[in-house]
């Protein structure tokens, strides 16, 4: 999502391109001050807290977060003799995390010796997402993943017709459906449920978690797994799709005006990973 995720601009899969004369480097890195405060919280304990953190976008990768040493509860820090290497910025040192009786093995890591176009990254740690209890900007807890500055959602109004068909079967059809624009992926429309035969919408067990929109439910259609989905109660920013109901274009038939629409590639969210952790239970616990 946002600047190096999904199809952002910095990620492998961008459906934009650069207007230089020379072509690009394969991997382009950012590095960003946040410009706000952050916090990170393990066992109970404040383990950092710094006005001073650094985002970096590694493409394919959600924002990472790295806080100065000197802003970091340094007996929280057990290094270990685990070293990694960046193909980008060098050797990585990796370290446990440990406070009182707790401890969360390679939770921490920092470059050891980042090249000069880099330099900021000396001395600086960041912190594996899942293996911390929560990250705060200022009082309010951040949820999924570091927030992306440039991950925007926009929701709009339309007349356009979107019909919804299955097994010969109109599921769904609306002249008043709502569209919304993600940073980094196609295009969403939502159909008002008054425009859609419930009676096909089977709800199934499991839920989703969007770190923008909210707790995700899913229906199935027929013998199509997951082929529609719904946020019952979205986050205010983005409430007017709440308790609306979406379809996968690549599972059931989706025409606007009458032309069917078709699943862009690489629109997937991968829900784990040492830089997020979409899961369910990370909201429920907050």
């Amino acid at each position: 999502m946002g600047l190096s995720w999904q199809q952002g601009p910095l990620s492998a899969g961008a459906v934009g391109h650069f207007l230089t004369a020379e072509p690009l480097p394969e991997r382009l890195l950012f590095a960003e001050p946040l410009r706000r405060r952050m916090r990170v919280k393990y066992n109970g304990t404040w383990i950092a807290d710094s006005e001073n953190v650094v985002l970096l976008y590694e493409p394919g990768r959600y924002p990472v977060a790295y806080f100065p040493r000197e802003d970091v509860d340094a007996q929280a820090l057990v290094a270990t003799d685990r070293v990694t290497r960046n193909k980008d910025l060098g050797d990585t040192a990796w370290y446990t995390v440990r406070t009182g009786d707790r401890a969360a093995e390679r939770a921490a890591w920092e470059f050891t010796a980042p090249p000069k176009h880099a330099a900021e990254f000396k001395g600086r740690v960041a912190f594996a997402w899942r293996a911390m209890d929560g990250f705060y900007e200022e009082d309010e807890r951040i949820l999924g993943h570091a927030a992306d500055p440039y991950h925007r959602i926009d929701i709009r109004e339309t007349s356009r017709v979107l019909e919804v068909r299955h097994a010969g079967a109109v599921i769904a059809r609306s002249e008043h459906p709502v569209v919304l624009f993600e940073s980094g992926f196609a295009p969403r429309w939502y159909v008002p449920r008054a425009d859609i035969d419930e009676a096909r919408l089977r709800l199934v067990e499991g839920q989703t978690f969007c770190p923008y929109k909210g707790v995700c439910d899913y229906y199935d259609i027929g013998e199509v797994d997951r082929s529609a989905w719904s946020y019952p109660a979205a986050y205010a920013e983005v409430g007017r799709i709440s308790d609306l109901v979406s379809f996968e274009p690549d599972k059931v038939e989706v025409y606007l005006d009458g032309r069917r629409l078709e699943q862009e590639p690489g629109q997937n969210v991968v829900p784990h990973g040492i830089d997020r952790g979409l899961d369910v239970g990370e909201l429920r616990r907050h």
